[in-house]
Formats: structure tokens, C-alpha cells, sequence
């Protein structure tokens, strides 16, 4: 029996030009109606505010499980240490790659944020001398394959490192999952793992997809998913999620 939802937002829930349409909105609403759980994990930080209301939902998980919410309640986090994530993020800037730190809503990077990421407007740029506290999640912007060998034989051991669609290499603390922030907010409402619908896109989804009760696909979704899904969906600007949840939840409970 479902009873918790949880899905990706970038290519998934979300439009490609980020917007949620109406149906999409209105399934979420149904869903919830008959006493399901709705939340969403993503891998974006503060930035997610501007794209989507938090009230459609009853939980979320962001920059891929360094903080899990319910109702707004920060219930789950682990942090990147400064004695941790300095060194390493100096000794990338040495080797001229383009990073950043997340940290408390704002990104400290080595080079201008606007030109990667338009829609962010907190950002110091920043040689990382003086920088204090612990950061939510690390960025790496990737120019060619040979980079992800040298950033992996000189990363931590407290840290993890995903590399997304779009080149991006996303790292965060070894216990900052989707899945582990998930379970955090799951265990709030006392469901299991087998009683979760999870939808996603990318490889940060992956675990996600295998590890709960159903998993299932975005026909936009790369490849690697699609192979370990359960299902696949419509495209995300088709509203895939909203067209599975409508024939496959809405319509059997109706």
C-alpha cells in the first residue's frame, strides 16, 4: 500500500522551464486529499523557493539529503566541516577548476555564479581564506572526463561526489543521501520503505529508485535509470508525474 510520494523536481516534477503546470498542481492536491504523503528530494538548496511553494508539499529533502524538512521543521542535516572542505576546495581552485560552497543560502565560489547559474543572487566570490562555518554541499564544474579522476583521488573520505547530466559534480557528506533524508522524513509519518513511490531522473536518483517500494522513470530520464526503474512515465514536460499518479493511485482509490 502506498503511502508516501516523493519525487525529483529538475526534469521530473518541474518543467524543463522550471514551471509546475496546473494539472501537475492539482494531482498533488487529489493525492494528498486521500491521505498520502507528498515530498519532494532535490539536489538545489535555498534556490528551490523561487521555483515552487512549499505548501503543496508535506516534506522535503534538499541538496541531496543535507537537510530533510517537515512542515518547514528542519528534522535532519549533516554538514561539510570547514577544516574539511577548505583545503580540498583550495587545492581545486590551484588546479584552476571553477568551485563553490554552499553555505546558509549562499554560494562561495572562485568565479562569477551568474555565469552558470543565472537565477542565483547570493554569491561572494572568494579564495577561501576567510571563510568560516560548515557548508551544505560542494560544486565542481567539470570541463573534461580527466578531472573526475584527479577530484576523486584527492577527496576526502567524510565525502561523496555525484556527477549530474549537465557536468556538474555535486559533493556532499558521505551521510547526506536523498534515501538517508527521506527515511528522516518518512520515519515522521510512520512509513516504511516498501509504502514509498519514488520518481526521478538522474544519478542522484538512482538510490532512490532501487531502494523503495516502486521506482519510477522519466522517459527523459538518462539512461541508467530507466534501467533499474520499475516504470517509466510520461516526459516531464508532459507532466509524467501527474499522468502516473492520476492513472495509477487516483483512478484505483477512486
Amino acid at each position: 500500500m502506498t503511502k508516501m510520494v516523493v519525487t525529483d523536481l529538475d526534469e521530473t516534477l518541474l518543467r524543463t522551464d522550471k514551471s509546475i503546470s496546473k494539472y501537475t498542481i492539482d494531482v498533488i492536491n487529489r493525492v494528498r486529499n486521500q491521505g498520502i504523503k507528498i515530498i519532494f528530494a532535490t539536489g538545489r538548496g535555498d534556490s528551490t523557493k523561487s521555483l515552487i511553494s512549499y505548501e503543496l508539499f508535506d516534506g522535503y529533502v534538499l541538496m541531496n539529503g543535507a537537510k530533510a524538512y517537515v512542515n518547514n521543521r528542519l528534522i535532519y542535516d549533516r554538514m561539510i566541516l570547514a577544516d574539511i572542505f577548505i583545503p580540498f576546495l583550495q587545492e581545486l581552485s590551484n588546479k584552476n577548476l571553477r568551485v563553490a560552497a554552499e553555505i546558509e543560502g549562499i554560494h562561495y565560489a572562485n568565479f562569477n555564479v551568474k555565469e552558470k547559474w543565472s537565477y542565483i543572487d547570493n554569491f561572494i566570490v572568494t579564495d577561501y581564506l576567510n571563510i568560516s562555518g560548515s557548508a551544505d554541499k560542494l560544486y565542481v564544474l567539470i570541463e573534461n572526463p580527466n578531472q573526475i579522476d584527479m577530484i576523486t583521488s584527492i577527496l576526502p573520505n567524510e565525502l561523496y561526489l555525484n556527477l549530474s547530466r549537465d557536468n556538474l559534480a555535486m559533493i556532499m557528506h558521505r551521510e547526506a543521501t536523498k534515501c538517508n533524508g527521506i527515511l528522516e522524513v518518512a520515519k515522521e509519518f510512520n512509513v516504511s520503505e516498501s509504502e514509498i513511490i519514488a520518481f526521478g531522473d538522474d544519478i542522484n536518483d538512482k538510490e532512490m529508485l532501487l531502494n523503495f517500494g516502486l521506482g519510477v522513470a522519466m522517459s527523459n530520464s538518462i539512461d541508467e535509470i530507466k534501467m533499474i526503474a520499475d516504470y517509466i512515465c510520461d516526459t516531464n514536460d508532459n507532466d509524467g508525474v501527474a499522468k502516473w499518479l492520476n492513472k495509477n493511485i487516483i483512478k484505483i482509490k477512486s
